[in-house]
């Protein structure tokens, strides 16, 4: 069987978060399947490297600042979470048939797409006023503070989101850098690369704009949802392996069949989590998106079906811009009454069964996509665990104790995406 692992030593970053190893296929215990499997490990090791690489190009910069940079953004990049995208451009790659000889450049693809993600998360906790990051204080709080501590002159405010911004431009920058390290098949690589980066840019600045608008619905938040974060954590992944790979254009197609329903099961996923997850797990504030003024699927869905006081206490809660960092729970903390009376109000009206049901049916149009496409047994396995993975997890078993059946009279199905056209906007979609 065809593979791209290599055999690998040394030992591993333990100050690393807990994640999946094995992103697909069963663990046997092993560091990792070496018949099956996306090499966490080796992927690892070529961003670490890459990582030590572009900071010494900082050596002009004093040892103090050249630290911040360190811990705040390298750090950031190699904690890491479970790293999802280079997995499907592992994936991607693997599925079009592609080579052995091309591991390096499949590496350096996954590379790119992860300081990419840690430019879009920086750059997005500037824009949420989030104070927390897979459990962290985040990078423009931490800097405040920097600046708070040192009696610097200006707002320290000011400073930390500004020196946050530059980070995620800088993270931006060493992800061409990454891309350059192996040049097979380049042109075709920065095509999805560049694809990839117009729509997140857009997908981030239509929310800003939405928000800002006010109103907006469901379809509003799928169109979002869509550009900022469903393409670009699974379609665009997979194409670049498959433009690495130099693969078929019909093979193309059923990986966007594929990912598209995935992309926006995925991010429901992410919503419910948002409101029903478990801070220890999510590494975020309990009910944060309710705190925050989140514009999603979930609440819209939730907003068009509430009535009296359960409508009024849903317009109660924070709009975008109007909410306030110290008012969200510090971690352990409860979260506050307004939280957990809008979550009882989000599952009266149905709304989290529906978007349960939706998740479920999202998945299936991801599974069928594959259904009889040419591509290895591996492969198809492999896409097939990754679509459970990222949208059946239940980290705390809260939604098997809050979720209660609901009547859905009008269940709406999954409307399929084509790869060229944009997303539906009809039916109940996200």
């Amino acid at each position: 069987m065809v593979t791209l692992t290599r055999e690998t030593g040394g030992v591993r970053d333990e100050t690393r978060e807990p994640s999946d190893h094995h992103l697909s296929g069963p663990s046997d215990g092993a560091l990792f399947d070496r018949t099956l499997s996306f090499d966490r490990t080796l992927f690892d090791r070529a961003l670490d490297e890459l990582l030590r690489r572009e900071m010494d190009r900082l050596s002009f910069l004093g040892a103090e600042d050249r630290e911040t940079l360190r811990r705040h953004l390298a750090g950031f990049v190699a904690r890491g979470g479970r790293r999802l995208r280079p997995a499907f451009v592992y994936w991607g790659h693997r599925a079009s048939g592609g080579s052995p000889d091309d591991l390096d450049a499949v590496l350096a693809a996954g590379c790119s797409i992860e300081l990419l993600h840690a430019c879009a998360l920086i750059l997005d906790d500037v824009m949420d006023e989030s104070p927390l990051r897979r459990g962290r204080v985040t990078a423009h709080v931490a800097l405040a503070e920097r600046h708070r501590e040192g009696g610097w002159a200006g707002s320290s405010r000011r400073f930390g989101e500004s020196a946050a911004v530059l980070l995620g431009m800088l993270a931006f920058t060493w992800a061409d850098s990454a891309l350059l390290a192996d040049r097979r098949r380049l042109a075709d690589a920065l095509e999805v690369l560049t694809q990839l980066r117009v729509e997140l840019a857009a997908g981030q600045y239509l929310d800003l704009t939405c928000a800002a608008r006010g109103g907006g619905g469901r379809r509003e938040a799928l169109l979002i949802s869509t550009y900022k974060s469903g393409k670009y954590t699974v379609e665009r992944p997979l194409h670049l392996g498959h433009a690495i790979a130099g693969g078929e254009p019909g093979l193309r197609r059923v990986l966007s069949a594929y990912a598209l329903p995935l992309g926006e099961a995925f991010q429901l996923r992410d919503d419910v989590l948002g409101v029903f997850g478990d801070p220890a797990r999510t590494g975020k504030p309990a009910g944060a998106d309710l705190l925050q003024g989140k514009r999603t699927y979930l609440l819209a869905l939730a907003r068009e079906r509430a009535d009296g006081p359960g409508a009024a206490l849903l317009d109660a809660l924070p709009r975008p811009g109007e909410a306030r960092p110290d008012a969200l729970p510090k971690p352990g903390e409860a979260p506050p009454d307004l939280v957990a009376a809008a979550r009882e109000v989000i599952v009266a009206t149905g709304a989290l069964e529906t978007v349960e049901r939706r998740i479920g049916d999202l998945t299936e149009a991801a599974a069928g996509a594959l259904s009889g496409a040419d591509m290895p047994a591996d492969a198809r396995s492999a896409l097939l665990d990754l679509a459970r993975r990222l949208t059946h997890p239940d980290p705390t078993g809260l939604l098997a104790r809050t979720c209660r059946a609901q009547p859905d009279p009008a269940r709406p199905g999954p409307a399929p995406l084509s790869e060229s056209a944009g997303p539906s906007t009809g039916g109940a979609r996200r």
